[in-house]
């Protein structure tokens, strides 16, 4: 199994991924992305909780969505790199900031979602599943978990 790794910024929070390849990607272009990257957009993918294994000063920021699930931020505590978070909507799985990942050039956006709210110049491959809101949860999963 080849060795997938990743971490923040300042390199404080490193991370192994026990998965067999680089996991698939989505962007997403809502407004809480676009304020939270301070970008036009994140890249994320969903990994498996047990196969992520983080070492570091990771600090915990939580809040509760207004569908009620609660949303648990994991961020590197000296340079305040968001890494990953898990949500109590989706037990046992984590999804991963793409851009943290050692190799984050090499990745695959196979989804795009929120694009209602995309960038003007933003323009998404023809082929590409893409969603104006949230997709379905099923189907970004069956696109983004491998499943």
């Amino acid at each position: 199994m080849p060795e997938i790794t990743g971490g923040c910024h300042c390199g404080a929070v490193r991370y192994t991924l026990a998965v067999d390849a680089l996991p698939p990607v989505y962007a997403c272009h809502c407004r809480t992305c676009q304020t939270w990257s301070g970008s036009a957009f994140t890249e994320q993918c969903f990994v498996r909780e047990e196969a992520l294994s983080v070492t570091g000063p990771v600090v915990l920021y939580e809040f509760t969505s207004p569908r009620g699930s609660t949303s648990r931020q994991r961020m590197c505590g000296t340079c305040h790199v968001r890494i990953f978070n898990t949500n109590t909507a989706r037990p046992g799985w984590a999804v991963l900031r793409a851009g943290t990942l050692d190799e984050s050039d090499a990745v695959s956006v196979v989804a795009h979602i929120w694009t209602k709210r995309k960038q003007r110049w933003i323009v998404i491959p023809e082929g590409i599943p893409s969603w104006e809101e949230s997709a379905p949860p099923e189907s970004l999963m069956a696109l983004v978990s491998g499943q």
